[in-house]
C-alpha cells in the first residue's frame, strides 16, 4: 500500500510538470497576413501605428471604421492624412469621387496594398503582380535625397509585389525595385496628393524589427506631411471589431436598447423596494375546533347512562314552550284549544300534528316516569314541529 501510494505522487508531480510545461510553452507563431493594427504578429501592423505618433508628434491618431464614401463624405473628418493599409482595396466611383474631393482641398492620402479593384484601379489604370524570385527582393527611392547607396533587401517575399501597370503620364514614381518596376507611386489632384504604394508588407511588425524596415518605412511616410490629424482606415482591411455579446441586436437598436435599460431600471427599482418592505413570514395559526358536537355527545351520553328520561323530557318541553314563546308571541301558561289553534296558524303546522304534540306535552308533563318509547315519540313529534314550522 505505501509503495502504490509512492507511485501515485510520482505520477501527480510529473503530470503536474507537464500541466505547467504546457501552460508556459510559447505559442506558435502566426505568419499570416493581418495588416491589423493591434496584432503583435510578425505581419501585423502594431509598430506602424504606434510609431505614427513619433513620426507625427503633434497630430491626432484617429481610427475609423466607416466605409471610403461616408469617412470622406461631408465634414465628418478635419484636414490631415488618411491612411489605408489593407491586404485589397475596392473602391467605386463614388467612393473615389469623396476621396478625391478630400485630397484636392489640400489634404493627403496614403494607401497600400497587394490587390486593386474596382473604379480606382480602372480610373488610374493600375493593376499589380508578384516578382518571382528565388533571391531577397531589394527596395529603393528614386530622390536622391532618400535613395540608398545599397538597395534595401526584404526576404520572406515580403517586397515582391510591384505595379506592372499605372498611368505614367499622371502618376510620378516614388519608388522602386532591382528590376525597376515601380513600387511606390503618387498622383497630385488639386492641393493634396495620393500616394499608393505596393508593399503593405514593408509595413509590418516583420519588416520593421530590422534596420533596413526601420529605415525605409521611416522614409517612406516621410512623404506625408505634417498634419493636425492623421485617420488610420480599419474598414478597408475589415479590422471593424464584430460584437459577439448576445445583447447586440439590442445595442444595435436605440429603441430596444432603451428598452433594456428602462427593464434593467426596473428591476432594480423593484429589488430595492422589496428589500425595505419585506416583511417577516407570518406564521401559520390554525382555526379553533368546533367542540360543540362533542359537548353534545358528551352530554348526551351523561343523560343516557343515567337513564332519566322524565328529567330529560321536562327539559326538552321548557325549550320548545320558550320558542313558542319568543318566535310566535303565544303565552304557554294554557294548552288548551286556543292555543292549539293560533300556534297552527301563526306556524303554519297542520292542526292534527300540533294536537299530537300538545297531548304528548301535557302527558309528560304529569308524569313522573317515561319510557324509552314515549321519550322517542315526543323527540320525533318536537323535530316534525321544527321543519314543519315557518
Amino acid at each position: 500500500m505505501k509503495d502504490f501510494k509512492i507511485y501515485i505522487t510520482i505520477a501527480c508531480l510529473l503530470l503536474g510538470i507537464y500541466f505547467v510545461t504546457q501552460y508556459n510553452k510559447p505559442d506558435d507563431i502566426n505568419w499570416q497576413s493581418t495588416l491589423y493594427y493591434k496584432d503583435k504578429i510578425p505581419f501585423g501592423t502594431y509598430i506602424t501605428y504606434n510609431q505614427l505618433r513619433w513620426l507625427n508628434p503633434r497630430a491626432h491618431i484617429v481610427n475609423t471604421n466607416k466605409s471610403i464614401y461616408n469617412a470622406f463624405h461631408g465634414d465628418s473628418l478635419q484636414g490631415g492624412t488618411y491612411i489605408i493599409l489593407a491586404k485589397n482595396i475596392t473602391l467605386n466611383k463614388f467612393d473615389f469621387e469623396a476621396m478625391l474631393k478630400y485630397i484636392k482641398a489640400g489634404n493627403t492620402v496614403f494607401m497600400s496594398a497587394f490587390d486593386w479593384r474596382g473604379y480606382i484601379a480602372d480610373t488610374l489604370k493600375i493593376s499589380s503582380r508578384a516578382e518571382y524570385t528565388s533571391k531577397n527582393t531589394t527596395l529603393n527611392f528614386t530622390n536622391n535625397k532618400l535613395k540608398r547607396p545599397v538597395d534595401y533587401s526584404f526576404n520572406r517575399d515580403i517586397a515582391n509585389q510591384y505595379f506592372d501597370s499605372y498611368d505614367t503620364a499622371r502618376a510620378v514614381v516614388l519608388g522602386m525595385n532591382h528590376y525597376e518596376h515601380s513600387t511606390f507611386l503618387s498622383y497630385k489632384f488639386g492641393k493634396g496628393k495620393l500616394l499608393i504604394c505596393a508593399t503593405p508588407a514593408v509595413f509590418t511588425n516583420y519588416s520593421l524589427l530590422t534596420l533596413q524596415g526601420a529605415d525605409y518605412a521611416e522614409k517612406a511616410l516621410s512623404y506625408l506631411p505634417a498634419a493636425k490629424y492623421v485617420y488610420w482606415d480599419q474598414f478597408q482591411n475589415g479590422d471593424i471589431p464584430e460584437d459577439g455579446s448576445p445583447m447586440r441586436v439590442f445595442f444595435s437598436n436605440p429603441s430596444l436598447q432603451w428598452a433594456y435599460y428602462l427593464c434593467v431600471f426596473s428591476l432594480l427599482l423593484f429589488v430595492i423596494y422589496e428589500v425595505k418592505r419585506r416583511q417577516r413570514i407570518i406564521p401559520v395559526i390554525e382555526p379553533l375546533k368546533n367542540t360543540s358536537v362533542e359537548f353534545v355527545n358528551v352530554v348526551g351520553q351523561v343523560y343516557y347512562e343515567k337513564r332519566n328520561n322524565a328529567n330529560i323530557a321536562h327539559k326538552k318541553t321548557i325549550y320548545l314552550l320558550g320558542y313558542i314563546r319568543e318566535r310566535y308571541k303565544i303565552n304557554t301558561s294554557k294548552l288548551d284549544k286556543e292555543f292549539i289553534a293560533m300556534l297552527s296558524q301563526k306556524a303554519g303546522v297542520e292542526l292534527s300534528i300540533i294536537q299530537e304534540l300538545v297531548v304528548t306535552l301535557l302527558f309528560v308533563s304529569t308524569h313522573g316516569h317515561i319510557t324509552d318509547h314515549e321519550l322517542i315519540k315526543l323527540n320525533h313529534l318536537i323535530e316534525q314541529f321544527y321543519i314543519k314550522s315557518r
